[in-house]
């Protein structure tokens, strides 16, 4: 019966398999639409390197899903294609915007003019392979719960090295550019490592952080002990928001840990506390701070930036973001056919959102999304389907990561919130947070491969009694000889209230132990359903009488019923 469940939970994930890769086949068909319809629209041909870019993608694809059916075989079928697809999509992107800054910067030579598609598929390949490499040799999820401090304070150290930059980049510090090699943010690995490291710190303290606390207006608040970590992680986050003037990474590394803190303990009060501590301290910085101050401005009044007299740090970029995603419309211009390189940088940056918005309309912005929300869905699904609490928090918190991210990239460029200046996951250029969200794809299909496994193949049964072991129990539980005239009483291996003589030959004894029924010992003989009668004597429920003799003395056993021994007189 096992073997039998086995091969049905085998068959079923060859069967998840086979549904990845005929996704996989549709993301790589409409990306390379995607690309030949913005070609049409801008030159009127096929795009140049059409066939090689198509088999270099293929052979990537392939190789992933070859991966993930060798190692991960139970893995959710829906992780990996929508990674791909969303890479191939902010490709086609990126390739369709370098096409009209280098027509419309070549006169003025600035660095616009390069461009940004073959950096990004460079990358491409670096972060699935590094994702792979992953799949491959982490057996299991758990392996990272044994360095989730050595994780914490390389992800500390990651997150404080931009301080000490000379030079920002766009009024914030996030970059670390080292001599001889390409600039990258530490804050995109740096979600990842604090997510595992909370992970693990929420599953070894989650029932000291679910005591109950003082009662305040309705509100159970926690202990002041308890809510340690919150003031620690609420205090880092607004250093970074201070010295890096880092909106979105302060946003994220704390709405992450009340997320996986609330999930941990199950209390409102940690997320009504970490909501005030974090809009009072978003109040105080971006009063104080000038770039913050900044952003918040140019959020609350974007069009002042047209007026003749304005607030220096209003930036024309929002106003600029929502004139491209009005003109789309419900389905946009076509892509190729709208004008989304007039917003300064926007395939370098979180405005390569408004290219989606004009030209593929709010229809295309809803897909687009939708995509977002699936793979955030079957990330929490697999939270739900895993056993172990490092692994239910660990998907949470990825799935909560990748949810706030593409929050505030969206919520920034719509007029939702300030402008935080993050990249929007797997779309804009940035070798740094590709990698990173690759990393989070490669974790989730691990994670879930564990769900899937938990899911599809039976649990192995209880250990039953060989016929060997039934056999010496049998033999052990023969009684022992006795003195003539004594009661010999039940044997070791007789239970209460049956006879010990023996049963005739032939006879089967249905209480006997088997393959099937261990002998764990019978049930005691209870008393007659009527219970004992005035003349009847009293039952000794299956244990031997005692002589009715004197004691002599409190608690005295009484006399032995054996005869003396001449001898001994």
């Amino acid at each position: 019966m096992q073997s039998t469940a086995r091969g049905e939970g085998r068959r079923l994930a060859a069967r998840h398999r086979n549904i990845e890769l005929g996704l996989l086949v549709l993301a790589v068909a409409v990306c390379l639409a995607g690309h030949i319809d913005a070609s049409l629209a801008l030159t009127g041909k096929l795009p140049p390197g059409l066939l090689v870019h198509g088999l270099s993608l293929g052979a990537l694809v392939a190789a992933a899903h070859l991966a993930v059916r060798r190692f991960a075989p139970y893995a959710d079928p829906l992780i990996l294609p929508i990674g791909v697809f969303l890479t191939g999509f902010g490709l086609m992107l990126l390739d369709r915007l370098d096409f009209s800054y280098k027509a419309a910067h070549a006169v003025k030579g600035d660095y616009q003019k390069l461009p940004a598609a073959p950096s990004q598929l460079m990358w491409v390949f670096i972060s699935v392979a590094a994702a792979l490499a992953l799949i491959v040799f982490v057996k299991h999820h758990r392996f990272f719960q044994r360095y989730v401090y050595v994780l914490m304070a390389g992800a500390l150290i990651l997150l404080t090295a931009p301080v000490f930059s000379p030079t920002d980049s766009f009024g914030a510090k996030r970059w670390i550019k080292l001599p001889g090699l390409p600039s990258f943010e530490p804050d995109e690995f740096v979600k990842v490592a604090i997510t595992i490291f909370f992970a693990g710190y929420l599953m070894a303290n989650r029932d000291a952080l679910a005591l109950a606390g003082r009662r305040v207006w309705g509100m159970t608040l926690p202990r002041g002990r308890h809510a340690g970590p919150v003031l620690a992680i609420w205090a880092i986050s607004l250093l970074v928001l201070i010295f890096e003037r880092d909106l979105g990474t302060s946003l994220i590394f704390f709405g992450l840990f009340i997320v996986m803190l609330y999930v941990a303990t199950e209390r409102t009060s940690w997320v009504v506390l970490g909501v005030l501590m974090a809009v009072g301290g978003a109040t105080v910085v971006g009063t104080l701070e000038p770039h913050v101050h900044g952003r918040v401005e140019a959020w609350l009044h974007p069009m002042d930036y047209y007026k003749p007299v304005h607030d220096p740090a209003i930036s024309e970029q929002p106003a600029e973001a929502l004139f491209s995603l009005g003109t789309g419309h419900m389905t946009g211009t076509g892509l190729g056919s709208g004008r989304p390189w007039l917003i300064g940088f926007a395939g370098r940056s979180d405005f390569i959102f408004t290219t989606i918005g004009e030209e593929l309309g709010l229809a295309g912005v809803t897909a687009v999304l939708l995509v977002y929300v699936l793979l955030i869905q079957r990330g929490l699904r697999t939270a739900v389907g895993l056993t172990d609490p490092f692994g239910k928090l660990l998907a949470t918190g990825l799935s909560a990561a990748l949810a706030l991210q593409v929050f505030v990239v969206v919520g920034g460029v719509s007029g939702l919130v300030p402008l935080t200046g993050k990249a929007l996951p797997f779309l804009a250029a940035g070798g740094s947070s590709l990698l990173a969200n690759w990393l989070m794809v490669a974790l989730l299909i691990k994670l879930s491969d564990s769900s899937g496994r938990t899911a599809l193949e039976p649990a192995p049964p209880s250990p039953e009694p060989l016929p060997a072991q039934v056999g010496a129990a049998a033999r052990s539980a023969t009684p022992a000889p006795t003195a003539p005239g004594t009661d010999p009483g039940p044997g070791p291996g007789t239970a209460p209230g049956t006879d010990p003589s023996p049963a005739p030959a032939g006879a089967a004894d249905p209480g006997a132990p088997t393959e099937l029924r261990p002998a764990f010992g019978r049930t005691p003989a209870g008393p007659p359903p009527g219970g004992p009668g005035p003349g009847d004597p009293q039952p000794s429920y299956g244990y031997p009488p005692v002589a009715d003799q004197p004691t002599h003395g409190y608690g005295q056993p009484p006399q032995s019923p054996y005869p003396p021994n001449p001898a001994a007189t």
